[in-house]
């Protein structure tokens, strides 16, 4: 169980990771200036390639994480755990996020300020700090 908890940090790290630097570059597309065309370009595909990637290190960071938490016993008692999970899903929504504003830049439509990317780029720091205490401390 020990390698399977040491994959599950590994690949979390690496997802998160990206998590972190794809919104930077959702603040960067936010302050480009309309006739910089190749600029834009270039960070959507930058943007592109990052959550490709991330999406393919959510999986096993995922996948892992299931197995730690069959391992563990589904259903047991520890309340730690099942806000973890809850955690987790919000992670998950946030990937998601990602990619549909991602689409938004794609197209054109996002008309929110890099202010508000500024902002979003914090919700990961504030999810990863929220797990691992939860796995941790295991306060519940």
């Amino acid at each position: 169980m020990l390698w399977v908890k040491a994959f599950h940090i590994v690949f979390v790290a690496s997802w998160f990771a990206g998590l972190f630097y794809l919104p930077r570059i959702y603040v960067n597309l936010a302050m480009v200036p309309p006739e910089s065309v190749a600029e834009r370009e270039r960070l959507l595909l930058m943007a592109r390639k990052l959550l490709r990637f991330t999406t393919l290190l959510a999986a096993p960071a995922i996948g892992f994480g299931v197995w730690l938490w069959l391992g563990f016993g589904v259903g047991r008692g520890a309340g730690w755990l099942h806000v973890k999970l809850v955690v987790v899903l919000l992670v998950v929504g946030y990937h998601h996020a990602c990619a549909r504003l991602l689409k938004r830049f794609e197209v054109g439509s996002d008309r929110r300020g890099h202010l508000w990317y500024r902002w979003f780029n914090e919700v990961p720091v504030l999810l990863l700090l929220a797990a691992v205490v939860l796995a941790v401390v295991k306060p519940l």
